[in-house]
């Protein structure tokens, strides 16, 4: 059966982009006769408030979209993030970063002769100033970071499948080893707080809760890289991805959490409907479906 789920942070307002991300993913679960599921990815607790969370909620349920189940919180699963990392850990695939974004930032611009800093998905690729010779134990006290030149080692090709616009046909993205050394480098999968990272907690719990498809912006295609060679390390299943537009404002900037102008809930305290905002976005309404 077809899973699919929706992962807000509780960090602000949902605006006209989730809405967009959430309602696809909803509508093709249930045109599937699939399970659509929620998600709070509240690993941050320094920003996420419970007033977020039940806002999610109430603006979800006014869209007409329903989940299925409990409500996965990414808070509550330090332990299942933890045995993940030991795993990796074990086979010496992480090693400990004590640099701040700071010596990243001074280290990726230090001169080197006709060579420019390089930026991947989680900003400028981690020049490995900390990066042992071999593997080593890592202090519980830094960042653990994936030794991307172990982790490849064994593999020679990392692919994932993404649907097309039409949700039906699917392509396949296979990703070259090079293209990891090259473009993404050694990820942190745990930060120094000893929280772990988005992207061992999304691919931890897409595989616990036995997700088959993704449905994101296309601002995140960039990691599922990532995502796919984590699920290889960890023996996962890997999810078939779509990657939608974003959804942006009149200036062509997407949309973020501060955009409050463009929140579902000042709409709907406008009078908007939840039709009006499947409008907003150019998707079906609901008498259509």
């Amino acid at each position: 059966m077809i899973r699919i789920r929706f992962a807000p942070s509780p960090t602000g307002p949902l605006h006209l982009g989730h809405a967009y991300s959430a309602i696809i993913a909803h509508d093709f679960a249930r045109r599937q006769g699939g399970a659509f599921l929620l998600r709070i990815e509240d690993l941050d607790q320094s920003r996420a408030r419970p007033e977020w969370e039940e806002q999610i909620f109430d603006d979800l349920a006014w869209l007409g979209l329903t989940w299925d189940g409990p409500v996965l919180r990414q808070a509550a699963r330090s332990a299942a993030y933890e045995a993940a990392l030991s795993s990796l850990s074990d086979r010496g695939l992480l090693y400990g970063c004590a640099c701040s974004r700071r010596d990243i930032a001074e280290a990726a611009s230090a001169p080197q002769e006709g060579v420019e800093p390089i930026w991947g998905p989680d900003g400028l690729i981690y020049p490995g100033t900390c990066r042992p010779s071999k593997s080593s134990t890592t202090d519980a006290r830094a960042a653990r970071r994936l030794n991307m030149t172990a982790a490849l080692s064994n593999c020679s090709k990392i692919a994932f499948q993404e649907l097309a616009t039409d949700l039906q046909t699917a392509d396949n993205h296979v990703i070259n080893t090079s293209q990891f050394t090259d473009n993404i480098g050694d990820v942190v999968l745990s930060r120094r707080s000893g929280d772990a990272a988005y992207h061992l907690a999304v691919v931890v719990d897409d595989a616990v809760q036995h997700i088959t498809h993704v449905v994101r912006g296309a601002d995140l295609l960039s990691a599922t890289p990532i995502h796919a060679l984590l699920q290889h390390l960890l023996n996962y299943p890997t999810p078939i991805y779509h990657h939608h537009a974003l959804i942006r404002d009149p200036d062509g900037k997407r949309l973020a959490k501060r955009d409050d102008a463009k929140a579902i809930a000042k709409f709907r305290g406008e009078g908007a409907s939840p039709d009006d905002i499947r409008a907003m976005v150019g998707l079906p309404l609901r008498s259509k479906l």
